[in-house]
C-alpha cells in the first residue's frame, strides 16, 4: 500500500476533526452506521478476534435506559445527540475464532484462561472504537467520545446476561462547531516517543 492520503482527507480525520458536544438536530440515518460498520470491521485486530459490540441508542427508550449510567456532565450532551453508540466487547469473542481465523486453533488459546480473555477482548475491542471514530468521521460524521458513566448500569441495562462489557460511549451526528473551545494542545514527539 503506498498511496498517501491527501491534506483534504487527513484534516477531516485529524487535523480538523473535533470531539464535539452540541448537536445540530440533523438526524444520522441508518445507512450511515451501517456504512461505518463495514469500514470498522476492516481494521486490524489480533488473530481477527473482532471483540467490538457497538449499541446504538438512537430512540427515546433508549436513551432514557441510557442516562441513569450518565455523569451530571453528560446528560445534556447525550441526550440531544442524534445517536449515542455503546462501545463494548464481547468476552466470549472467541468461541467465532474457528470461522475469524480458521487457519489453526486459535480458540483454545483462550479457553479457560479468562486474563487473556479480557485483556484480548479490551485491548482489541477499544481498538475497533478508535477505528469506528475515524470510519464515523470518514463519512462526514461529528464524534464525541465520553467516560463519565457507570458501566456496570450500563451493562445491566443494556448487556444484561452475556459477557458483553462496556468500554466507552460516543456521541454521533452533526456537531455545532460555533460552541466548541478552542484545540488543547498536543505534546510534540519527543515529549511522547523516541526511536531506539
Amino acid at each position: 500500500m503506498t498511496t498517501i492520503l491527501d491534506d483534504r482527507a487527513l484534516d477531516l480525520l485529524f487535523r480538523e476533526a473535533r470531539s464535539h458536544f452540541s448537536w445540530t438536530p440533523k438526524p444520522v440515518p441508518d445507512a450511515l452506521l451501517h456504512r461505518a460498520w463495514e469500514l470498522t470491521r476492516m481494521g486490524p485486530t489480533s488473530a481477527n478476534c473482532q471483540p467490538v459490540r457497538i449499541v446504538f441508542a438512537k430512540s427515546q427508550a433508549a436513551k432514557d435506559k441510557l442516562r441513569p449510567a450518565l455523569i451530571d456532565g453528560n446528560v445534556d450532551k447525550t441526550m440531544s445527540a442524534p445517536v449515542t453508540a455503546i462501545v463494548a466487547h464481547d468476552l466470549d469473542f472467541y468461541e467465532d475464532l474457528p470461522r475469524l481465523f480458521p487457519h489453526t486453533d486459535a480458540r483454545s488459546w483462550f479457553v479457560g484462561n479468562e486474563s487473556l480473555i479480557e485483556s484480548t477482548a479490551f485491548r482489541n475491542g477499544t481498538l475497533q472504537g478508535g477505528y469506528f471514530i475515524l470510519a464515523c468521521r470518514a463519512l462526514g460524521l461529528d464524534c464525541g467520545p465520553m467516560s463519565g458513566f457507570d458501566n456496570a448500569k450500563v451493562d445491566a441495562a443494556f448487556f444484561a446476561g452475556t459477557r458483553i462489557r462496556s468500554n466507552f460511549l460516543l456521541n454521533i451526528g452533526y456537531g455545532d462547531a460555533s460552541v466548541l473551545f478552542p484545540r488543547g494542545p498536543r505534546p510534540d514527539f519527543s515529549e511522547s516517543c523516541r526511536i531506539d
